[in-house]
Parts: structure tokens; C-alpha cells; sequence
């Protein structure tokens, strides 16, 4: 328990300095690294001939769409022809067109879902330009999409700044700096970093293995610091080349915490002034904006909470190990790795669900059905930090309900942020609200009433409609794990994960700036004494609620027939 604590203290640590640089960059302030990173992006605005004009929301959307359309363009491509001799010592052969769709659809949408085994599947040149380049440019597209609507959210006017100005801000001020950072530190460790060919030795047992080389620690980085979450290896951060010791443990996980965390704390500063009157009338800066500490309160509340249920159900153990002569005091080992124990992968487990990264470091599908209902929830709700702004945009739609609901409470029209909230808001609301469960219960049904469902599930019963929902949650979250017992590479799985992929990272996105846009286009209306304030306890508790029975209502019925009821057939 001390290692988490341990964990969670750093991130507290760590995300309020960062918090504060990001704020700095979505508002064009100055930094420590301007005289270098200001060369480099006019190099990159003058080599591209980018036009930084300011846009609107729509202007805004349509940028981001676009460029992400051609990169899916592009790298669809060099997966279909990835067996030209181009940085392909292991003589990979080309991506057949399903799965190519998949792969390409699910890294341009930051979810990095993968239907084959990279040591296997991929070679070098995809790795580098398709890969780990997208796990760049997804990140910094869903990262630039959370401060535009911030800036709507927080601002006044009709336009939120500009896409391609974001985009190439947060790249290089942002991911590449503290991706290069990890890196080393990863190769430090004894991850492997090189384009050897994989190297085929001899056993003790006399058998021959492959062992997988390659730019495993250039992937690895991004994949947290971007909380992209694709693995270079089948088997992801559970092998040592990924992930040796428990020290690059705690830095992989960390990595995936601190820019999500820090996004609400650049919130809080953004909807904030910078500066605060105090009772003498001297200025001093504000450090966590007020707006902000219900948000974070409630997404730290689901995490602790997550992490309490996941690691006291993993150390409980499993009744069947009775039976089988074994203790059940040791709790259940199955499927992670000695190194971690269970600690480290229970909290592992709901950090990279939390804050949908989709990297693991043991298996799911050995999870104790709680334990795996942890992260299934995480993804299910999509708001406990997610990923890059992501969980951010999704809080902000539940504060938004909330205040509609307190508002008619007390008969008055409800306010956030000084805008009012009027019909076009809320029906927005409610649609961005709708659109997740739907995608994921919608195709769950559907994998399990047509033969190619079916055919791809291997567990009977209980779990096998866990694992169909899960791998739609985390597709429709854009989180990429998986309880990895589905036979997921067919021609269903991977055009049906590609579309909830896609629509679950895009009509998200472009309800959220639709909502920014209203806003930001309305005048602020004074505070008055019948003002609700979004800043107290008591709109925490209400917040929390809220959430609390929305997830209920829907997602409850799922969770009965899967990994309840497989609880209650192992704990009589």
C-alpha cells in the first residue's frame, strides 16, 4: 500500500507546476524554453506555409479533421506496403486491409486498440512513421481540441485559436521534451533502443527463440507521456524489454498521469484570472483555479476508489485455488508478472483505464471479475482523468448537467462560468452524454447476436459477455486494452472496433467544441445571491452524484450479467 500512496503523492506533486506550464502555452505565455522552442516552431510555420490565423469552432474542428484524415491517408498506405526492404530486417510482410484499417484508425484516434502482435506484425519503418508518429499527432490533436474548448469555455469572442499553432506548440514544447526525457531514462533501465535485426538464440532447454529488438524505448515514452498505450510487443509493459524493473514501472505510470492531471489544473487557471484580490488588496497567483477543484475532486474520488476495490479483490485471491490445493492467501498471480506483484499491477491496472492509456503490465482477462470490473467501469464512465483533455471535456459535460438539474431545483435558469445554459447547450449535453454507452451496448448486442460475434468469443458465459463489452468500452473510450481472450482479428472485429473507434473519438470532440463555441459567443451575465456556485462542497457531492447515478442507470444491467455474475458463481 505504501507504493501506491507513493505514487499518488508524486502525481499530486507533479501536476500543479505542470498544470502551470500548460497554461502558459495555451494562452501564449512565456516560458523557461521560449529562446529554443520559438526558433523551432517559426521553422516549422515557415518549412509547412502555416497560416495562424484565429478560427471559430468550425474552422477549429474542420483543421483538425483534415490533417488527421491525411495522416490516416498516409499511413494506411505504408502498413499495405510495409514489405519493401525499408527498415525491415525481420522481413515483415504487408498489413491486410481490415486490420490496416483498424490499426490506422485506432492510432489517428489515440486509442491504439491492436488486433496483431507488433514484434510480428509491423515493421520498423511502420513502427517509426506510422506508429509512434501518430502516437505524437493524435495526442497533441486531442490535446489542442481540450484547450480550444477551454479557451471557449473560459473566453469571450468567436474564435479559439488556432489548430495547426496548437498542434505544433504542445509537439514541441510538450511531448517531445518529456518524451525524450523518459526515453532515456527507459534505455537507462535496459529497454531496448536500436533497428537491429531480432536475434534468434538457443535455449537451456535446447529450443530456439526469437527475441524481439527494434526502437522500443522511442515507442515506449510517447506511448505514456501521449497516453497512447500501443505496445511494441504483443504482450505490451509486462515484458521486461517494455517495462524491467518496478522503478520504470512507477516512471510508466506516472508518465500516463501527469499531463491528463495537469490538464485540469491549466482549467482552473484558464477559467480563472490569473491574480486574486486578498483582504489587503495585494495581488497573489493563483495555483489551482476554484472551477477546478470540484472536477479534480470527484475524478480523484473514482480513482482512489478504483484502486482500493481493484487491489483488495486482486489480493483476496480466487476461491477455485482451494481446490486445487493452493492457497488463497497469496492472492491471484495469475497473469502478472513476480516483479510487480500485486500491488503494483492493481494499480497499474486502474491508472491505465483511469486515464485511458490502454499500456498493461499484467493481463486483464486473469483479473478477479471486481477486479476487472474496475477497469471496465473507468472506461465506461470516461471521465477519471482520461487521456489528453479527454476526461476533462467529458467531467465538464456532467458539471453542465448538474448545474441544469440544480438549477431547475431552485427555479432559476442555470449558469456556468457566468454563461447561461439554454436549450442548444443542453441538448448537446445530452447527446455527447448518450453517444458513449450507446456505442458501447449497441455494438456489445450486436457482436452477440450475429455468427461473426460469436465466433470470436472464446469464454462462455459470464466472461465472454465481459470480454465483448469491454473490448467496445475501450474502444469506444479510446483506451486500446483488453481482456485479450477474444479471436478479435476477423474481418467483424476489426471494421466494428474501427467504427465505435472512430465515431467515440470524434463526434466526442466535435460536440465539445460546439458547446465551447456557444458559450463563448454569449455575454456574461453578473453573479447575483441566487448565483449556484460551482466551487463548493456541496456542488462536489452533487457532481459526484450526478455521475454516480447516469453510470447506474445505464451501465448496470451489463455489469449484472457479466462480471457480477461471475463474481457470485465463484464467491457463493
Amino acid at each position: 500500500m505504501l507504493q501506491i500512496l507513493i505514487v499518488l503523492a508524486v502525481f499530486m506533486a507533479l501536476i500543479l507546476p505542470m498544470g502551470k506550464y500548460l497554461y502558459h502555452i495555451a494562452v501564449g505565455g512565456r516560458t523557461f524554453a521560449d529562446p529554443v522552442f520559438d526558433r523551432l516552431d517559426n521553422l516549422i510555420y515557415r518549412v509547412c506555409a502555416i497560416d495562424r490565423k484565429e478560427m471559430n469552432w468550425k474552422q477549429y474542428a474542420l483543421a483538425m479533421l483534415t490533417t488527421n484524415a491525411v495522416m490516416v491517408f498516409l499511413g494506411y498506405l505504408i502498413l499495405r506496403i510495409q514489405s519493401l526492404p525499408l527498415f525491415n530486417p525481420n522481413a515483415i510482410g504487408g498489413m491486410e486491409p481490415s486490420l490496416s484499417f483498424n490499426t490506422i484508425i485506432s492510432f489517428m484516434t489515440n486509442t491504439n486498440l491492436q488486433h496483431y502482435s507488433g514484434e510480428s506484425g509491423l515493421s520498423y519503418l511502420s513502427q517509426m512513421t506510422v506508429i509512434i508518429f501518430m502516437m505524437f499527432t493524435s495526442a497533441a490533436s486531442g490535446f489542442s481540441v481540450a484547450i480550444a474548448a477551454v479557451r471557449g469555455f473560459a473566453g469571450k469572442g468567436k474564435t479559439m485559436g488556432n489548430f495547426y499553432g496548437d498542434l505544433i506548440r504542445i509537439t514541441t514544447r510538450v511531448l517531445l521534451p518529456l518524451s525524450l526525457l523518459v526515453g532515456l531514462v527507459l534505455v537507462s533501465q535496459g529497454v531496448v533502443q536500436n533497428l537491429s535485426p531480432n536475434l534468434t538464440l538457443q535455449t537451456l532447454e535446447g529450443n530456439y527463440q526469437d527475441i524481439a529488438m527494434g526502437p522500443i524505448a522511442a515507442l515506449e515514452s510517447i506511448k505514456h507521456i501521449g497516453t497512447n498505450g500501443g505496445g511494441f510487443l504483443g504482450a505490451n509493459s509486462s515484458t521486461p524489454f517494455e517495462n524491467p524493473n518496478v522503478l520504470t514501472n512507477i516512471i510508466e505510470m506516472l508518465s500516463m498521469m501527469i499531463l491528463p492531471g495537469a490538464c485540469v489544473v491549466m482549467f482552473g487557471l484558464m477559467v480563472r484570472s490569473r491574480k486574486q484580490e486578498t483582504e489587503k488588496g495585494r495581488q497573489k497567483r493563483v495555483l489551482f483555479g476554484s472551477e477546478a477543484k470540484p472536477i479534480f475532486a470527484v475524478m480523484l474520488i473514482f480513482l482512489v476508489v478504483g484502486i482500493a476495490v481493484c487491489f483488495g479483490a486482486e489480493g483476496a485471491g480466487n476461491p477455485t485455488l482451494e481446490q486445487a490445493g493452493l492457497s488463497r492467501s497469496m492472492g491471484n498471480l495469475e497473469g502478472k508478472e513476480m516483479r510487480f506483484g500485486i500491488a503494483q499491477s492493481s494499480l497499474f491496472t486502474t491508472v491505465t483505464t483511469a486515464f485511458t492509456t490502454g499500456s498493461i503490465n499484467n493481463m486483464h482477462d486473469t483479473l478477479t471479475p471486481l477486479g476487472g470490473t474496475v477497469p471496465l467501469m473507468n472506461m465506461m464512465l470516461n471521465l477519471v482523468f482520461g487521456g489528453k483533455g479527454v476526461g476533462l471535456l467529458n467531467m465538464i459535460l456532467y458539471v453542465i448537467l448538474t448545474v441544469f438539474i440544480c438549477g431547475l431545483m431552485v427555479g432559476r435558469t442555470p449558469e456556468y462560468l457566468a454563461k447561461k445554459i439554454e436549450g442548444r447547450e443542453m441538448k448537446l449535453t445530452a447527446l455527447g452524454i448518450i453517444i458513449h454507452p450507446l456505442l458501447i451496448l449497441a455494438f456489445s448486442a450486436l457482436a452477440v447476436a450475429v455468427p461473426a460475434g460469436l465466433a470470436g468469443i472464446t469464454n462462455p458465459g459470464y466472461h465472454g459477455l465481459t470480454q465483448v463489452v469491454y473490448e467496445y468500452a475501450s474502444s469506444a473510450a479510446n483506451n486500446g486494452s483488453g481482456f485479450e481472450g477474444l479471436a478479435d482479428n476477423t474481418y467483424f472485429w476489426n471494421i466494428t472496433t474501427g467504427l465505435v473507434m472512430f465515431l467515440g473519438r470524434y463526434l466526442s470532440i466535435i460536440i465539445s467544441l460546439a458547446i465551447a463555441g456557444s458559450l463563448m459567443s454569449k455575454q456574461p451575465v453578473s453573479e447575483s445571491i441566487g448565483t449556484l456556485r460551482t466551487d463548493t462542497r456541496t456542488f462536489t457531492l452533487a457532481l459526484l452524484m450526478v455521475v454516480l447515478i447516469i453510470a447506474t442507470l445505464t451501465f448496470f444491467p451489463a455489469l449484472v450479467l457479466g462480471p457480477i455474475a461471475e463474481h457470485l458463481t465463484l464467491w457463493p
